[in-house]
């Protein structure tokens, strides 16, 4: 039986990024964040009997070909809750029936720079204050689509296992590696160290993005309000634009990762 203190440990989880990186742990919702998460990762699982009698009538869990998700949870840790239960752990109004709490993953710049067997030039992103979870879970999603080798966040970007930016990444936390760090300016030199071209995305860009022959890369994205920060800015091998009409300025931060994320591709493919 959930007992008050597993709720209350459950919410701090969700609502204090504190809680969260003292705890390693961090919460997902529904049945395809579910169904897409390393197993390895799993913790504990809680669910309602009515999740459990519904769900394998309408979805099969495309991660482990025709092995059902009510058979999954039966091998793994979980605990059945009612709904009333559920809806005081959940972050959404409508809970799916089905929350867990994950271990985090934990990754080094080594990991991201290692290149492996992939033949293919590699492509970053550094990430420098993004505030907005949606924001940062789209370029998530949109990296993972993309091919990108890996995200670099300064330590104020906003929590990647905020609940918000967890559901805007649509199960990309499982497959992006990432890490925050405290020296943009570091994690910068070693990325050149390796070789590989910085770009910052910049209103004083002297070219457009597409003019541009991308080997290995990495993109600088500064925040949404101010942008990158000069200091930062200025550690970049040159500085590239976007094309604009009308009287724009600049573009959302996710809109404009995405733009220059896919023209990487695209040269890359």
């Amino acid at each position: 039986m959930l007992t008050n203190a597993q709720i209350k440990e459950i919410k701090k989880l969700n609502e204090k990024s504190k809680a969260r990186r003292e705890a390693g742990l961090f919460v997902i919702e529904g049945p395809k964040m579910f169904s897409e998460a390393p197993v390895d990762w799993v913790e504990k699982i809680y669910v309602t009997q009515e999740f459990l009698e519904e769900i394998d009538r309408e979805y099969v869990s495309e991660s482990a070909s025709s092995t059902t998700i009510s058979q999954m949870i039966q091998w793994m840790d979980h605990e059945i809750v009612t709904r009333e239960q559920m809806a005081k752990i959940s972050d959404t109004q409508t809970p799916q029936g089905i929350l867990c709490v994950l271990r985090q993953p934990s990754y080094s710049m080594d990991d991201l720079l290692s290149k492996g067997n992939d033949e293919r030039s590699s492509l970053y992103m550094v990430l420098e204050d993004i505030q907005d979870p949606g924001n940062l879970g789209t370029i998530f999603r949109t990296a993972e689509g993309a091919g990108v080798k890996g995200i670099i966040m300064s330590r104020q970007t906003v929590d990647i296992f905020n609940p918000k930016t967890i559901r805007s990444t649509m199960g990309s936390i499982y497959r992006v590696p990432f890490i925050y760090t405290d020296s943009i300016a570091s994690a910068i030199a070693m990325l050149k160290a390796k070789d590989v071209s910085v770009y910052a995305a910049h209103l004083k860009g002297e070219c457009y993005h597409d003019e541009v022959e991308y080997g290995d890369t990495a993109f600088l994205i500064g925040n949404e309000g101010n942008g990158l920060k000069d200091d930062t800015a200025a550690l970049a091998d040159s500085y590239i634009k976007i094309p604009m009409r009308g009287q724009l300025e600049s573009l959302n931060a996710a809109v404009a990762s995405a733009i220059l994320m896919y023209e990487f591709d695209r040269q890359n493919r």
